[in-house]
C-alpha cells in the first residue's frame, strides 16, 4: 500500500516566510494563489501585462507582476501556464529568474520528463498536482474541504525538497484528503494514458458511437443523447461515491445484469491491446514528439479535430435539450 500524507506529516511553516511566485492565473493558477495565500503564505502573481487575468487577480487582492519579476521575486516559483507554452514562458521570464537555492514547482511532469525543460541543477525541483479541475478545488477548500494531490522529487539539492513539497500541499488544502507520492515519470505517463484512453479520449468517443448506433438504427436522436451521454452522470456519481459495486447495486437487476455480460464485448481484449499500444506510445515519448510538432505547425490536425467534434450531430442536439434544462450553470 502506497503511504498517504495528511495534515500532520507536513509543516506549512516551511513555506509560510518565503515569496511564492504563481506564473498563471487560469484553472491551476488562481486557486494555487488564493488557497496559498489564504493558508498565510506570501504569494504574488506573474502574467503577461496584457493578460485578461490581471486585473481579475488584482481585484483578488494579490501582487501581480510580470512573471519575470515574479520569478526573481520568488523563493518558490510554480509553473501554471498551459503545458503547451511551458518551454516559451520558461525560457524568457523564469530562467534568469531561477537562482541557486530556489525551489521550482510544476503540477505536471510533461515537459520536465520529456526534455522540453532542463531545470539548472542548483535548485530543488518538485511537482505538487492536484487531481481536481482548479476551480473545483478552490470551490472545496472554500467549503473546507481539500482534494487529493500528488507530490514527486525531480532534484533535491536542498535535502528537504519533499519536505517543501508536503508543505505546498498543505497550503493547498489537499492535506485534509490526502497526499501521495509518485515521481515525474509515473504521474506523467498515466496521467497522459487516462486522458487519451478513458476519461476523456475513451469515454467520449464510446458516447459517440453509442449515439450513431441508435439513429442510424432510426431511434430519435434526442432519446439516443438521453440515453448515451445525459445518463452517464448519474452512473459515474454513483462509481464515484462507492464504485463499481455500489454502481450496480444502485440500478435495477436487468441493468446490472446487462452491463455484467454485455459490458465485455464492448471492451474486449482489442480494446487493451490497443489500449497497451497507446500506453507505449506514451512511454517511448511518440505522443510528446507529436504532440510538440502539432503545436509548432500551428495545431492544423487539432483544429479540424475540434471543429468535427462541434459539428456532431449529438452536440447539436445536446445544446437543444441543455438549453431546456434550467438547472444547468451555463
Amino acid at each position: 500500500m502506497a503511504k498517504v500524507y495528511y495534515d500532520d506529516d507536513a509543516d506549512l511553516d516551511l513555506i509560510k516566510g518565503k515569496t511564492i511566485a504563481i506564473i498563471g492565473f487560469g484553472s491551476q493558477g488562481h486557486a494555487h494563489a488564493l488557497n496559498l495565500r489564504d493558508n498565510g503564505c506570501q504569494v504574488v502573481v506573474g502574467l503577461r501585462r496584457e493578460s485578461k487575468y490581471w486585473p481579475e487577480a488584482a481585484a483578488a487582492g494579490l501582487q501581480v507582476m510580470t512573471a519575470a519579476e515574479a520569478a526573481q521575486a520568488g523563493e518558490i516559483i510554480t509553473l501554471l501556464v498551459p503545458d503547451q507554452h511551458h518551454v516559451q514562458v520558461y525560457n524568457e521570464s523564469i530562467l534568469q529568474g531561477l537562482k541557486q537555492g530556489k525551489t521550482l514547482v510544476f503540477a505536471h511532469g510533461f515537459n520536465v520528463h520529456y526534455g522540453q525543460i532542463v531545470p539548472p541543477t542548483d535548485v530543488d525541483v518538485i511537482m505538487v498536482a492536484p487531481k481536481s479541475p482548479g476551480h473545483m478545488m478552490r470551490n472545496l477548500f472554500t467549503e473546507g474541504v481539500g482534494v487529493p494531490s500528488l507530490i514527486a522529487i525531480y532534484q533535491d539539492v536542498s535535502g528537504k525538497a519533499k519536505e517543501t513539497a508536503l508543505a505546498y500541499a498543505k497550503g493547498l488544502g489537499s492535506t485534509k484528503a490526502g497526499v501521495l507520492e509518485t515521481t515525474f515519470a509515473e504521474e506523467t505517463e498515466t496521467d497522459l494514458f487516462g486522458e487519451q484512453t478513458v476519461l476523456c479520449g475513451g469515454v467520449t468517443a464510446l458516447i459517440k458511437a453509442g449515439f450513431e448506433v441508435l439513429v442510424e438504427a432510426g431511434y430519435q436522436p434526442e432519446l439516443a443523447y438521453f440515453e448515451c451521454l445525459n445518463e452517464l452522470k448519474l452512473i459515474v456519481d454513483l462509481i464515484y461515491q462507492g464504485g463499481m459495486e455500489y454502481m450496480f447495486f444502485s440500478v435495477s437487476d436487468t441493468a446490472e445484469y446487462g452491463g455484467l455480460t454485455r459490458g465485455n464485448r464492448i471492451i474486449d481484449d482489442m480494446v487493451k491491446d490497443e489500449m497497451r499500444a497507446i500506453l507505449s506510445e506514451v512511454r517511448d515519448g511518440s505522443f510528446a514528439r507529436e504532440w510538440i510538432l502539432e503545436n509548432q505547425a500551428g495545431r492544423p490536425q487539432f483544429r479540424a479535430l475540434r471543429r468535427q467534434l462541434v459539428e456532431h450531430p449529438i452536440e447539436q442536439v445536446g445544446k437543444e435539450l441543455r438549453a431546456m434544462m434550467s438547472w444547468l450553470k451555463k
